[in-house]
């Protein structure tokens, strides 16, 4: 693909192939630090008295209220959540708001409560802000920038690279996908039918913990937020020139969200998440840590969903219930925007 030109589009901000491009053609040419190029959920800094990881994530959700949680929620669970998959124990966060003129100071109140609860409950500290207000009209009544300071244990290090990763390797999912972006979805109230889909906008951090406590063969993590669980596979198969087989029949499934993405022509693979891992570790610890995932609440339904091959590098297949294979594209079009 030539380097990108003319004008911002909604793809360039769903985490696929647009995205890539423009991360590479106009970011990555001028903020070059080797830190950042390693395109991670969180920067692991060496403060020189031990390691933390930092990470920053802005919020733009339409609607801002969703079954299961609120902007508010959202974002503090989201920077959380790239910490914890980066092996970090979170410490503190800032939060930044940026509030159109108008907008009623209830719903700004309903959101501020629900982000010091989602604060206290993973022992994350919020500790400066800023609020900025624009005339009526130029936001769209409230966006939340958020960044995190997470503690990390030096062997867990390698983690957000991949570094380790091997053929062989166990790919695990803690649960169904697609529940965040159907329950947008439906909040958007484009359709007379209702479901009963909730959110999946949950701290990570209790699992990750519990993953990390029982084994030291884990070899990567990454949340599967916008461009879903396809886009972590295909961002694993790209970045460590491996294959990937994930076996369909093992793809744990919500059936709300199977038949409305049927009904829709989605596929639940590309749709955005906020309350699931993509954990890629050792043959050797797969089962005990599927057993410690399902311990968790985020976790009941987890699954060993597929393998690292040495076939086809670079490549993510498939193996379809009838037999069949097919590769897993990256993502192109934006399916459903301003989910995240």
């Amino acid at each position: 693909m030539r380097k990108i030109t003319g004008r911002i589009s909604m793809n360039h901000g769903n985490g696929g192939v647009y995205m890539q491009k423009l991360i590479s053609d106009v970011f990555m040419r001028f903020f070059n630090d080797e830190l950042i190029g390693n395109q991670s959920d969180a920067a692991v800094l060496n403060t020189g008295s031990g390691a933390i990881a930092y990470t920053t994530d802005s919020f733009v959700i339409e609607p801002l209220f969703f079954p299961g949680g609120n902007i508010g929620s959202l974002a503090v669970c989201g920077t959380l959540n790239d910490l914890a998959v980066s092996g970090a124990k979170p410490a503190f966060l800032s939060v930044g708001f940026i509030i159109e003129e108008g907008f009623k100071i209830s719903e700004l109140t309903r959101i501020v409560r629900s982000m010091a609860i989602e604060a206290e409950k993973a022992g994350a500290r919020i500790v400066t802000g800023d609020t900025k207000v624009v005339n009526a009209g130029k936001c769209d009544k409230l966006f939340i920038n958020t960044s995190g300071i997470g503690v990390l244990d030096e062997k867990h290090i390698p983690l957000s690279s991949g570094k380790y990763i091997k053929p062989g390797d166990k790919i695990l999912l803690n649960g169904p996908p697609g529940e965040h972006g159907m329950a947008i979805l439906q909040a958007r109230k484009l359709f007379d039918f209702k479901t009963n889909i909730i959110s999946d906008c949950t701290n990570l951090y209790p699992l990750v913990k519990q993953i990390l406590n029982i084994s030291d063969r884990v070899h990567f993590m990454r949340d599967a937020t916008r461009g879903g669980v396809a886009t972590v596979i295909n961002e694993i198969a790209r970045k460590c020139n491996t294959g990937i087989e994930i076996d369909e029949a093992f793809l744990p499934v919500n059936n709300e969200v199977a038949a409305l993405c049927e009904l829709l022509g989605f596929d639940p693979l590309y749709i955005a998440n906020e309350g699931k891992v993509i954990v890629v570790a050792d043959a050797m610890d797969a089962e005990l840590i599927l057993t410690a995932m399902r311990q968790t609440k985020c976790g009941k339904n987890a699954a060993i969903i597929g393998e690292i091959t040495a076939d086809h590098p670079g490549k993510a297949v498939l193996k379809t219930r009838s037999g069949g294979k097919r590769i897993i594209d990256e993502l192109l079009g934006d399916q459903l925007p301003r989910i995240c």
